[in-house]
Protein backbone atom coordinates (compact mmCIF):
# COMPACT_ATOMS: atom_id res chain seq x y z
CA UNK A 1 0.00 0.00 0.00
CA UNK A 2 3.29 2.48 0.50
CA UNK A 3 4.70 1.39 -2.45
CA UNK A 4 1.28 2.22 -4.41
CA UNK A 5 0.99 5.27 -2.69
CA UNK A 6 4.45 6.72 -3.12
CA UNK A 7 3.96 6.11 -6.74
CA UNK A 8 0.31 8.05 -7.16
CA UNK A 9 2.09 10.95 -5.62
CA UNK A 10 4.79 10.71 -8.11
CA UNK A 11 1.66 10.28 -10.91
CA UNK A 12 0.34 13.38 -9.69
CA UNK A 13 3.73 15.73 -9.87
CA UNK A 14 4.57 14.45 -13.26
CA UNK A 15 1.03 15.02 -14.08
CA UNK A 16 0.78 18.64 -12.35
CA UNK A 17 4.25 19.87 -13.88
CA UNK A 18 3.36 18.74 -17.62
CA UNK A 19 -0.11 20.63 -17.25
CA UNK A 20 1.59 23.68 -16.25
CA UNK A 21 4.15 23.51 -19.12
CA UNK A 22 3.65 26.26 -21.18
CA UNK A 23 6.28 25.29 -24.25
CA UNK A 24 6.88 21.63 -25.92
CA UNK A 25 10.49 20.88 -26.80
CA UNK A 26 12.05 19.02 -29.19
CA UNK A 27 15.77 17.86 -29.99
CA UNK A 28 17.18 18.93 -33.44
CA UNK A 29 20.12 17.46 -35.99
CA UNK A 30 20.37 20.44 -37.74
CA UNK A 31 23.91 19.50 -38.98
CA UNK A 32 25.71 16.65 -38.26
CA UNK A 33 27.87 18.76 -35.85
CA UNK A 34 24.94 20.95 -34.95
CA UNK A 35 22.53 19.03 -31.74
CA UNK A 36 19.90 21.25 -30.05
CA UNK A 37 16.53 22.07 -27.95
CA UNK A 38 13.83 23.74 -29.62
CA UNK A 39 11.52 25.40 -26.89
CA UNK A 40 7.89 26.08 -28.61
CA UNK A 41 5.37 28.04 -26.51
CA UNK A 42 2.39 26.47 -26.81
CA UNK A 43 0.03 29.12 -26.89
CA UNK A 44 1.28 30.70 -30.05
CA UNK A 45 1.36 29.21 -33.41
CA UNK A 46 3.81 31.47 -35.32
CA UNK A 47 5.83 32.68 -32.45
CA UNK A 48 9.52 35.12 -33.03
CA UNK A 49 12.23 32.50 -32.55
CA UNK A 50 15.59 33.58 -30.44
CA UNK A 51 18.57 31.60 -31.27
CA UNK A 52 20.98 31.71 -28.36
CA UNK A 53 24.70 30.70 -29.04
CA UNK A 54 27.02 29.73 -26.60
CA UNK A 55 30.21 31.16 -25.54
CA UNK A 56 34.20 30.08 -25.50
CA UNK A 57 35.22 26.96 -25.12
CA UNK A 58 33.65 23.43 -25.11
CA UNK A 59 30.22 25.12 -23.44
CA UNK A 60 26.93 23.21 -24.26
CA UNK A 61 23.97 24.42 -24.94
CA UNK A 62 23.28 25.35 -21.24
CA UNK A 63 25.77 26.94 -20.97
CA UNK A 64 27.80 24.26 -19.08
CA UNK A 65 31.76 22.38 -19.90
CA UNK A 66 32.69 19.86 -18.20
CA UNK A 67 32.95 20.75 -14.69
CA UNK A 68 31.29 24.29 -14.51
CA UNK A 69 27.39 23.20 -14.72
CA UNK A 70 25.32 26.80 -13.99
CA UNK A 71 22.57 25.99 -16.52
CA UNK A 72 22.15 29.38 -17.63
CA UNK A 73 21.78 29.53 -21.31
CA UNK A 74 19.16 26.77 -20.38
CA UNK A 75 17.31 29.06 -17.90
CA UNK A 76 17.60 31.82 -20.50
CA UNK A 77 15.34 29.69 -22.87
CA UNK A 78 13.12 28.68 -20.71
CA UNK A 79 12.44 31.68 -19.15
CA UNK A 80 11.92 33.38 -22.91
CA UNK A 81 9.98 30.43 -23.78
CA UNK A 82 7.38 31.23 -20.80
CA UNK A 83 7.32 34.64 -22.00
CA UNK A 84 5.92 33.63 -25.60
CA UNK A 85 9.38 33.66 -27.05
CA UNK A 86 10.57 30.42 -29.12
CA UNK A 87 14.07 29.77 -28.25
CA UNK A 88 16.82 26.98 -29.94
CA UNK A 89 20.26 26.34 -28.24
CA UNK A 90 22.70 24.19 -29.35
CA UNK A 91 25.84 22.39 -28.59
CA UNK A 92 29.30 23.97 -30.26
CA UNK A 93 30.44 21.35 -32.51
CA UNK A 94 33.58 20.87 -30.54
CA UNK A 95 30.78 19.78 -27.79
CA UNK A 96 29.74 16.63 -30.26
CA UNK A 97 33.72 16.45 -31.30
CA UNK A 98 34.92 15.34 -27.56
CA UNK A 99 31.69 13.30 -27.32
CA UNK A 100 33.31 11.53 -30.02
CA UNK A 101 36.48 11.43 -29.34
CA UNK A 102 37.23 13.08 -32.41
CA UNK A 103 38.69 16.46 -31.77
CA UNK A 104 39.34 18.69 -34.82
CA UNK A 105 43.06 20.23 -34.04
CA UNK A 106 41.97 22.27 -37.37
CA UNK A 107 39.05 23.83 -36.38
CA UNK A 108 38.57 27.56 -36.66
CA UNK A 109 36.47 30.63 -35.10
CA UNK A 110 35.11 30.83 -38.57
CA UNK A 111 33.79 27.17 -38.17
CA UNK A 112 31.43 28.96 -35.63
CA UNK A 113 29.93 31.21 -37.55
CA UNK A 114 29.59 28.95 -40.29
CA UNK A 115 27.80 26.68 -37.72
CA UNK A 116 25.35 29.54 -36.53
CA UNK A 117 24.41 30.61 -40.03
CA UNK A 118 23.48 27.27 -41.03
CA UNK A 119 21.20 27.39 -37.40
CA UNK A 120 19.59 30.25 -39.17
CA UNK A 121 19.39 29.29 -42.82
CA UNK A 122 17.55 26.10 -40.90
CA UNK A 123 14.75 27.62 -39.27
CA UNK A 124 14.43 30.12 -42.09
CA UNK A 125 13.46 27.65 -44.43
CA UNK A 126 10.79 26.40 -42.00
CA UNK A 127 9.28 29.67 -42.53
CA UNK A 128 6.83 28.60 -39.30
CA UNK A 129 8.44 31.64 -37.33
CA UNK A 130 7.15 35.48 -37.13
CA UNK A 131 10.56 36.79 -36.95
CA UNK A 132 13.91 35.67 -35.88
CA UNK A 133 16.31 37.01 -33.09
CA UNK A 134 20.13 36.09 -32.51
CA UNK A 135 21.06 36.08 -29.13
CA UNK A 136 25.30 35.64 -28.61
CA UNK A 137 26.79 35.30 -25.22
CA UNK A 138 30.36 36.12 -24.73
CA UNK A 139 32.57 34.73 -27.43
CA UNK A 140 28.93 33.99 -29.01
CA UNK A 141 28.56 37.63 -29.10
CA UNK A 142 30.82 37.64 -32.32
CA UNK A 143 29.38 34.65 -33.17
CA UNK A 144 25.97 35.70 -33.83
CA UNK A 145 26.85 39.11 -35.15
CA UNK A 146 28.61 38.10 -38.02
CA UNK A 147 26.28 35.36 -38.70
CA UNK A 148 22.99 37.40 -38.12
CA UNK A 149 24.29 39.86 -40.69
CA UNK A 150 21.71 40.25 -44.06
CA UNK A 151 19.93 37.18 -42.34
CA UNK A 152 18.20 37.60 -38.66
CA UNK A 153 15.66 39.93 -37.84
CA UNK A 154 17.49 41.53 -34.69
CA UNK A 155 20.53 40.76 -32.55
CA UNK A 156 21.48 40.76 -29.02
CA UNK A 157 24.91 40.83 -27.71
CA UNK A 158 24.88 39.33 -24.39
CA UNK A 159 28.58 39.61 -22.57
CA UNK A 160 29.82 40.37 -25.86
CA UNK A 161 33.46 41.74 -25.80
CA UNK A 162 33.67 45.12 -28.27
CA UNK A 163 37.55 44.91 -28.21
CA UNK A 164 39.80 42.52 -30.70
CA UNK A 165 39.98 39.83 -28.35
CA UNK A 166 43.84 40.06 -28.48
CA UNK A 167 43.15 42.81 -26.78
CA UNK A 168 41.30 41.55 -24.15
CA UNK A 169 43.16 38.88 -23.73
CA UNK A 170 45.98 41.34 -22.99
CA UNK A 171 43.48 43.12 -20.42
CA UNK A 172 42.34 39.89 -18.52
CA UNK A 173 45.58 38.82 -18.42
CA UNK A 174 47.47 42.03 -17.18
CA UNK A 175 44.79 42.55 -14.15
CA UNK A 176 45.29 38.87 -13.31
CA UNK A 177 48.83 38.50 -13.52
CA UNK A 178 50.57 41.85 -13.89
CA UNK A 179 54.01 40.48 -14.80
CA UNK A 180 52.83 38.66 -17.56
CA UNK A 181 50.99 41.39 -19.49
CA UNK A 182 53.81 42.32 -21.51
CA UNK A 183 54.58 38.79 -22.30
CA UNK A 184 51.14 38.60 -23.61
CA UNK A 185 51.25 41.61 -25.93
CA UNK A 186 53.75 40.34 -27.43
CA UNK A 187 52.21 36.83 -28.48
CA UNK A 188 49.33 38.81 -29.32
CA UNK A 189 51.06 40.98 -32.02
CA UNK A 190 52.23 38.04 -33.50
CA UNK A 191 49.27 36.41 -33.85
CA UNK A 192 48.04 39.75 -35.66
CA UNK A 193 50.00 39.51 -37.63
CA UNK A 194 49.81 36.06 -38.83
CA UNK A 195 53.00 34.72 -37.18
CA UNK A 196 52.80 31.83 -34.65
CA UNK A 197 55.17 31.04 -31.92
CA UNK A 198 56.64 28.39 -29.65
CA UNK A 199 58.38 31.59 -27.42
CA UNK A 200 55.81 32.41 -24.41
CA UNK A 201 55.98 31.54 -20.48
CA UNK A 202 54.20 28.19 -20.01
CA UNK A 203 51.58 30.04 -17.97
CA UNK A 204 50.16 31.14 -21.06
CA UNK A 205 49.76 28.04 -23.25
CA UNK A 206 46.79 27.71 -22.31
CA UNK A 207 45.45 30.82 -24.52
CA UNK A 208 48.41 30.51 -27.29
CA UNK A 209 49.64 26.34 -27.23
CA UNK A 210 50.03 25.49 -30.63
CA UNK A 211 46.97 23.50 -31.35
CA UNK A 212 45.07 26.90 -30.82
CA UNK A 213 47.11 29.34 -32.51
CA UNK A 214 45.65 28.84 -35.70
CA UNK A 215 42.45 29.52 -33.56
CA UNK A 216 42.85 32.30 -32.16
CA UNK A 217 44.27 34.10 -35.22
CA UNK A 218 41.36 33.62 -37.24
CA UNK A 219 39.73 35.50 -34.24
CA UNK A 220 41.92 38.23 -33.69
CA UNK A 221 40.88 38.93 -37.46
CA UNK A 222 37.78 40.22 -36.60
CA UNK A 223 36.88 43.43 -34.91
CA UNK A 224 33.36 43.41 -33.19
CA UNK A 225 32.85 47.25 -33.59
CA UNK A 226 33.61 47.12 -37.22
CA UNK A 227 31.14 44.40 -37.46
CA UNK A 228 28.27 45.80 -35.05
CA UNK A 229 28.24 48.82 -36.88
CA UNK A 230 27.21 47.65 -40.55
CA UNK A 231 24.37 45.71 -38.86
CA UNK A 232 20.97 47.55 -40.08
CA UNK A 233 18.54 45.38 -37.75
CA UNK A 234 17.65 46.53 -33.86
CA UNK A 235 20.37 45.51 -31.56
CA UNK A 236 20.32 45.24 -28.06
CA UNK A 237 23.78 45.19 -26.27
CA UNK A 238 23.24 43.74 -22.45
CA UNK A 239 25.92 43.64 -19.76
CA UNK A 240 26.09 43.20 -15.91
CA UNK A 241 28.03 45.35 -13.88
CA UNK A 242 29.74 42.75 -11.87
CA UNK A 243 31.02 40.53 -15.04
CA UNK A 244 34.24 39.69 -14.40
CA UNK A 245 35.01 38.76 -18.05
CA UNK A 246 33.90 41.66 -19.75
CA UNK A 247 33.44 44.60 -18.21
CA UNK A 248 30.77 47.58 -19.14
CA UNK A 249 33.29 49.22 -21.15
CA UNK A 250 33.38 46.50 -23.59
CA UNK A 251 29.26 46.98 -24.02
CA UNK A 252 29.72 50.93 -24.55
CA UNK A 253 32.33 50.46 -26.97
CA UNK A 254 29.53 47.99 -28.98
CA UNK A 255 27.15 51.13 -28.11
CA UNK A 256 29.51 53.39 -29.70
CA UNK A 257 29.91 51.96 -32.80
CA UNK A 258 26.12 51.48 -33.38
CA UNK A 259 24.29 54.65 -32.64
CA UNK A 260 20.73 52.84 -32.81
CA UNK A 261 21.43 50.14 -30.71
CA UNK A 262 20.06 49.99 -27.47
CA UNK A 263 22.26 49.67 -24.45
CA UNK A 264 21.12 47.90 -20.95
CA UNK A 265 23.67 47.30 -18.25
CA UNK A 266 22.07 45.48 -15.43
CA UNK A 267 23.47 45.83 -11.79
CA UNK A 268 25.19 43.22 -10.08
CA UNK A 269 24.64 40.52 -13.09
CA UNK A 270 27.50 38.60 -13.74
CA UNK A 271 29.17 36.31 -16.67
CA UNK A 272 26.65 33.82 -16.02
CA UNK A 273 23.75 35.88 -15.98
CA UNK A 274 23.20 35.38 -12.48
CA UNK A 275 22.84 38.63 -9.98
CA UNK A 276 25.53 38.97 -7.05
CA UNK A 277 25.21 40.57 -3.79
CA UNK A 278 28.50 39.93 -2.55
CA UNK A 279 32.17 39.53 -3.45
CA UNK A 280 34.50 38.03 -6.38
CA UNK A 281 34.51 34.58 -4.45
CA UNK A 282 30.91 34.35 -4.81
CA UNK A 283 30.77 35.63 -7.93
CA UNK A 284 33.62 33.05 -9.30
CA UNK A 285 31.70 29.92 -7.22
CA UNK A 286 28.63 30.61 -9.25
CA UNK A 287 30.19 29.42 -12.24
CA UNK A 288 29.18 26.04 -11.03
CA UNK A 289 25.61 26.84 -8.62
CA UNK A 290 22.72 25.48 -10.87
CA UNK A 291 20.62 26.84 -8.32
CA UNK A 292 20.58 30.15 -9.02
CA UNK A 293 17.89 31.98 -10.95
CA UNK A 294 19.07 34.27 -13.83
CA UNK A 295 18.76 38.20 -13.64
CA UNK A 296 14.84 38.77 -13.84
CA UNK A 297 15.70 41.99 -15.58
CA UNK A 298 17.59 40.25 -17.90
CA UNK A 299 14.32 37.88 -19.50
CA UNK A 300 12.07 41.34 -19.20
CA UNK A 301 14.75 43.22 -21.57
CA UNK A 302 14.96 40.98 -24.12
CA UNK A 303 11.48 40.15 -24.09
CA UNK A 304 10.91 43.61 -24.21
CA UNK A 305 13.18 44.11 -26.99
CA UNK A 306 11.83 40.86 -28.80
CA UNK A 307 8.36 41.87 -28.63
CA UNK A 308 8.65 45.60 -30.14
Amino acid sequence: MKKQLVLLLCLVCVFGFSQNKSYSEEELSITKWIDGTLLKPSNNNKPNLAIIIAGSGPTNRNGNQNFLKNNSLKKLAVQLSENGIATFRYDKRIVKQILNNNVDKNIMFDDFVSDASDVIDYFKEKALYNKIYVIGHSQGSLVGMLAAKDKADGFISLAGAGNNIGDVLVEQVTKMAPKLGEETQRVVNLLKNGESTTNYPTELNSLFGPDIQGFMMNWMTYNPTEIIKDLNIPVLIVNGTKDLQVSVKEAELLKEANEKAELILIENMNHVLFEIEGDDLENSKSYNESFRVISPQLTKSITTFIAN
